[in-house]
This record gives C-alpha cells, structure tokens and sequence, in this order.
C-alpha cells in the first residue's frame, strides 16, 4: 500500500535528517488524513490507493500551479522550493504513461465507443478517467482528447 511507503518514507528521512523530505513527507501524511476525515462522512473509497493516489495528484497540480506563478512573480526560490516537494510526492505516484502510450489509448477507446466528434469528449474522458485515472495527468489527457475528437 502506498501509505506504508510513505510512513517508510518518514522513518527514512528522520534517520537520514533530511528535513527537506520529511517535511514534504508529512505534508502529504497531513493531506491523507485531512481525505479520511471527509470520507467518513461520505461514502468509503473502493481502494484506498486509489484516494491516495488521488491526493497525491492534486498536491501535484497545486504545486505546478505555483510554480507557475513564483516563476511569473520572479521568486525563482520559491519555485525551486515546490519543484522540490513534486520530487518528492512523485516518488509515491505510480509511474505515468507516456504521451505516445495516452494518445494509443485514446485511440482505442474512440474505436471501442464509436467516438466521432467533440460530442463524444465526455464518454471518451470517463472511460478514460475509470480505466487510467492513477495514470494520467488527466488536464493533459483532456487536451489530447479533444484534439484527436477535433
């Protein structure tokens, strides 16, 4: 399970003093457990590697989106500083399909639904979403949908 890996993370890093790494470890510890507490009071999750893979993701994202921002701002530090945590929380996210492995994929979910048009974005992006989730970066794989339904 993820989460054990990353309680050996935070056992590793307290040993090795590497403060950069443990804080981001409890970073993403804190994140998890903030996800548990709003899943008591909805439904439970079908694999709990599948909602941490989910939170893990969206640290990801968030920290791209700063990125973006710091570089704009001119606070390069700050920015090296998030490319830092990515590092890390990468670490624990199951390894991602490449652009030409995405775009094979699509293909064959077009084929197998019968999708023509930028009506069909949606079926596609579920099946995709369903079947994938874990290993896209699904922002990316909705722009390379709709340029292949376009």
């Amino acid at each position: 399970m993820i989460r054990d890996d990353i309680q050996a993370a935070q056992i590793t890093s307290m040993k090795a003093r590497d403060a950069e790494t443990l804080a981001t470890v409890r970073l993403i510890q804190s994140a998890v457990k903030n996800r548990d507490i709003e899943a008591r009071t909805g439904k439970a999750p079908a694999d709990d590697d599948t909602m941490v893979v989910e939170v893990l993701q969206k640290m990801v994202k968030q920290r791209r989106e700063s990125i973006e921002m710091f570089t704009n701002g001119g606070r390069q530090e700050l920015a090296d500083k998030e490319a830092a945590e990515i590092a890390v929380i990468e670490r624990f996210l199951p390894a991602q399909m490449s652009e030409a492995d995405t775009r094979l994929t699509i293909e064959a979910i077009k084929v197998e639904l019968g999708a023509t048009g930028v009506k069909d974005m949606g079926r596609v992006m579920a099946t995709l979403k369903e079947r994938h989730a874990s290993q896209l970066d699904m922002s990316k794989a909705s722009a390379l949908v709709k340029a292949s339904l376009a």
